[in-house]
């Protein structure tokens, strides 16, 4: 189930659910992220009902509360893991090794080791060094070559740090095989918050020719991870969740005819719609007679949790008790004592204008990246809490 959000505070319909009810009934002393694992296991079922026969890797990055590991174990997912305490934790929720890949290009050389003594056999690769440490820790290991996605029209791009281009990945594949290892695909991310399938095409396009010119040298690939990508609403009209994997598997489907296992590493998608954010307002301002905008502090901010308002790529949806009173612009901002702690300034947030101290603010659909990236106390303000329902 997808909820659409109106963008207007001021025109919020929220129906009722589990989510809300469980909200409304209790008070929290710091910023607290309410999991509805309900939500997830129906967004799972929404986007393997579109992906058919790709085997869904959960992203475990997004949201690794052990109860969603759990949960969508139960449900037959497999899972992408970026670290060895994320293979450790899909493990210890009875994930099997062989429906766990490591798919961090970046990786300790104990840590390789460790995760094929676990049982991981599947491991990413976009450089010769990475290869090496592969080899040398995870002998005769299957390896899928990461190409990069260098044109993106993703709300926030993974472009430069990860991927290798095509006559790097070629040769990745030729050296994966005189190192004993087994190069059995490739893979690439379009991006995350991809937010209209159509926008697939291009890099489609561009990897399909590199799979073509891969199979052309003579390699035998059966192996294609298309990532993630799968958008959550912020705001923006976008696609119900069957409906948008259905039209990406379509286009896979017609340029990659005969590969025989397709992945896919939803993350966002799966979790941001099944989370709200629960805050305060911690103070309301102006900085003079000339200021344009109030400023708005919230009890959370870029270091305890919203780290994706990073150059406001991420347009969260914000709701409170006055939304029925006039509203106006205004600043949002966290309660640290750093000046880069702004979340919302170039294009500023319309707020009730009789909103204060000590109101309450929910954070629609932050299901994702949100606990993941919340600091250890920055100046002695708590970590995001997460309550999964």
């Amino acid at each position: 189930m997808t909820l659409h959000f109106a963008q207007d505070a001021s025109s919020f319909a929220v129906a009722p659910s589990r989510l809300d009810a469980y909200v409304a009934s209790r008070s929290f002393d710091q910023p607290t992220l309410v999991m509805d694992l309900d939500r997830v296991s129906a967004q799972y079922r929404a986007l393997k009902a579109g992906l058919g026969r790709a085997d869904i890797h959960y992203a475990v990055k997004a949201n690794p509360a052990r109860q969603i590991i759990a949960r969508l174990v139960d449900l037959g997912s497999h899972f992408d893991a970026a670290s060895k305490a994320e293979i450790a934790q899909c493990l210890a929720e009875g994930a099997s090794p062989a429906d766990v890949s490591f798919g961090n290009t970046i990786k300790r050389a104990s840590d390789i080791a460790w995760a094929w003594d676990q049982g991981i056999t599947l491991f990413a690769a976009d450089a010769e060094e990475e290869l090496e440490k592969i080899a040398a820790n995870a002998p005769g290991a299957s390896v899928y070559i990461r190409l990069i996605v260098e044109v993106s029209h993703a709300d926030w791009p993974l472009t430069r740090k990860f991927g290798c281009d095509k006559d790097m990945a070629l040769r990745l594949l030729d050296y994966a095989k005189a190192l004993g290892l087994r190069p059995v695909g490739m893979s690439f991310h379009v991006g995350s918050q991809t937010r209209q399938a159509a926008m697939w095409a291009p890099t489609l396009d561009a990897m399909a020719h590199i799979w073509q010119a891969a199979l052309d040298a003579g390699h035998m690939l059966d192996l294609l991870n298309i990532g993630g990508g799968f958008p959550a609403f912020y705001g923006e009209e976008i696609d119900a969740p069957t409906a948008y994997a259905a039209q990406v598997m379509q286009m896979v489907e017609a340029r990659f005819p005969n590969v025989a296992n397709i992945m896919a590493e939803p993350g966002r998608g799966m979790v941001a719609e099944a989370g709200v954010i629960v805050a305060e307002v911690m103070l309301t301002s102006r900085k003079s007679d000339r200021d344009m905008h109030r400023w708005v502090f919230l009890d959370i901010g870029r270091f305890s949790g919203l780290a994706e308002t990073e150059g406001e790529a991420i347009r969260y949806q914000f709701e409170t008790a006055r939304d029925a009173d006039p509203m106006g612009p205004c600043i949002l901002a966290g309660p640290s004592c750093d000046s880069a702690d702004v979340l919302y300034e170039k294009r500023p947030v319309s707020l009730p204008l009789s909103l204060k101290a000590g109101d309450r603010v929910l954070i629609r659909n932050t299901g994702a990246y949100t606990s993941t990236y919340s600091s250890v106390c920055f100046n002695g303000f708590p970590p995001l809490d997460v309550v999964v329902i």
